[in-house]
């Protein structure tokens, strides 16, 4: 029997497909240019993932993989338990803004695809999306169960959470991108609204927005009052 071809070619197919799709998107993805890039023959594609649906679909799960994998477990799961709910929240959405400004013309063309109705980004996204909101959804429910963070239907604080960390990054990214905006004002925004640190600002003003005040207040010594001496 002939040896089994090195797993190292399907390796390099997948690399080859991650750097290609965010330019050709799953419409112009085909097996003749990964391959070339790959410096694979197209019979070990083939061999390796039989279909170019099944090589899309592959190509996709290894970069949220690779993003699901840095996520914080929620607090009860988590290694270390005395980390709060809002450490843990605020580990998790860095991870999901850095994973956004990294991968954000993967996550354009992603979301141009679902909206153009490819069945597998579809699926993709249908079936992986609610991996990472139902993780972050536990951590918002823990908080509001210690009463760290207010009261609101989770579904709500996952929302502004994803429009103030991540929608600035592909908005004003796309924005850039396209050109649309003169490059004396994209170097601004990409400082002020793309860079790690202005994510981590946003990260931190929505967590002071999602806080439960009422916490605060309680922890707050009361203050003392000094009694006048009678005369």
């Amino acid at each position: 029997m002939p040896p089994r071809p090195s797993r190292n070619q399907d390796r390099a197919l997948i690399t080859a497909g991650r750097l290609l799709y965010p330019k050709v998107g799953a419409a112009g993805l085909t097996i003749r240019q990964v391959a070339e890039a790959a410096g694979v023959n197209i019979g070990m594609f083939h061999y390796h993932f039989k279909t170019r649906e099944a090589f899309l679909q592959a190509v996709l799960q290894s970069i949220y993989e690779d993003m699901f994998a840095r996520l914080p477990m929620p607090p009860a799961k988590a290694p270390m338990p005395e980390a709060t709910a809002t450490q843990v929240l605020r580990a998790g959405l860095m991870t999901l803004g850095g994973f956004v400004r990294e991968h954000r013309s993967f996550l354009a063309r992603l979301l141009a695809d679902a909206a153009n109705g490819d069945p597998v980004v579809r699926a993709f996204i249908g079936t992986n999306f609610p991996r990472h909101f139902d993780l972050v959804g536990s951590v918002i429910a823990a908080g509001q169960a210690s009463g760290e963070l207010r009261k609101m239907p989770v579904p709500q604080a996952i929302a502004f959470c994803a429009g103030a960390i991540s929608l600035p990054l592909l908005a004003v990214g796309a924005l850039i991108d396209v050109g649309a905006i003169p490059k004396s004002g994209a170097k601004v925004l990409e400082t002020s609204v793309l860079s790690e640190s202005a994510v981590e600002q946003r990260i931190d003003l929505v967590l002071v927005a999602l806080a439960n005040p009422e916490a605060g207040a309680k922890t707050k010594a009361p203050r003392k009052t000094s009694k006048k001496a009678r005369p």
